[in-house]
C-alpha cells in the first residue's frame, strides 16, 4: 500500500538519507530549497513553476522555460500580455489551439478521455478544470456575475470539499466530454467578448468581487484575473497535448 501524507509540514527542513525513494511522487508542495544530492536513478521527472532550478551545478531555468516557450507559443504571449491588444493577440492562439486539440481528441473513444496519464488529470477533467477556472476569474471577479460556478467545474487539487460545495460544484460527477464543453465552450465565448472590448482602463479597473471564497481577501485587478485565465489555459492545453500524445500512442500499439 502507498503511503499518503497531506497537508502536513512534517518533513519540512528533514534530512533523507541512504533510503530508497524509488516511485516517490511530490504533488503540489511547496520546494523551495529542495535539494537532492549525490543521487543516481533513472526516469525522474520535475514538473511545476521553479524561479531557478539547477540540475548538476548547471541553471538549467532559462534553458526549460525558452524550449517551453519554443513548443507551446501560447505561454510566453499569456505571460507578457500587457496592452488590450496583447490580450486579444493570446486569445486568438489560445482558441486556436483548442480547437485544433479538441478535433484531435474527438477522434480517441469517449473512454480514453476519462483515462489519467501518470496521475494527472485525464481530458475531460482538464476541460473541467478551465471551466472552473474561467468561472472563478472572469465570470466572479471580471464580470461580477450573481452565479458564476457551474457545477462541473473541477477547482485546483487540495481544495477543501466543504469550499467547494460553497460554490455548488460537484466534485464527484463523472461528465461526458460534451457535457462539460457545453458550459467551458460559453465560458471560452465570454473570454471572446470581454478580450474584444477591452480597453486600457478596463484592465487596471479594480474587480468588485473576488474568484471565490477560498481566495485571500486582497484587491483583484481585471489586468491580473484576466492574466490568470490566459495561463491557466495556455499551460492545461500544454499538459492536455502532452497526455493525448500518450493515449493516441498507446491505441496505436
Amino acid at each position: 500500500m502507498v503511503s499518503e501524507y497531506a497537508q502536513s509540514d512534517q518533513f519540512r527542513g528533514a534530512r533523507i538519507h541512504l533510503c530508497d525513494l524509488a516511485g516517490l511522487e511530490i504533488r503540489d508542495c511547496e520546494v523551495t530549497g529542495l535539494k537532492i544530492v549525490d543521487c543516481y536513478g533513472r526516469d525522474v521527472s520535475l514538473g511545476g513553476y521553479f524561479e531557478r532550478l539547477i540540475v548538476n551545478d548547471v541553471d538549467v531555468t532559462a534553458y526549460v522555460e525558452a524550449e517551453l516557450d519554443r513548443r507551446h507559443p501560447a505561454r510566453a504571449l499569456a505571460r507578457n500580455a500587457a496592452s488590450p491588444e496583447d490580450y486579444r493577440t493570446a486569445w486568438d492562439a489560445i482558441e486556436s489551439s483548442w480547437s485544433a486539440t479538441l478535433d484531435r481528441a474527438r477522434l480517441l473513444p469517449e473512454a480514453a478521455l476519462h483515462e489519467r496519464v501518470g496521475g494527472e488529470w485525464s481530458f475531460v477533467e482538464t476541460q473541467r478544470h478551465l471551466l472552473f477556472a474561467g468561472d472563478a476569474w472572469l465570470g466572479s471577479a471580471v464580470l461580477e456575475e450573481e452565479a458564476p460556478y457551474h457545477p462541473l467545474g473541477l477547482p485546483a487539487g487540495g481544495t477543501p470539499p466543504d469550499e467547494a460545495a460553497k460554490l455548488g460544484l460537484t466534485l464527484e460527477a463523472t461528465p461526458t466530454l460534451d457535457e462539460v464543453l457545453a458550459p467551458r465552450l460559453a465560458r471560452m465565448s465570454a473570454m471572446r467578448r470581454v478580450v474584444d472590448g477591452l480597453t486600457a482602463t478596463e484592465l487596471d479597473r479594480v474587480c468588485g468581487r473576488k474568484p471565490g471564497g477560498m481566495y485571500p481577501d486582497e484587491e483583484y485587478v481585471v489586468r491580473r484575473c484576466l492574466k490568470v485565465v490566459l495561463k491557466e489555459e495556455a499551460e492545461h492545453h500544454r499538459y492536455a497535448v502532452r497526455d493525448l500524445t500518450v493515449l493516441e500512442a498507446g491505441r496505436t500499439a
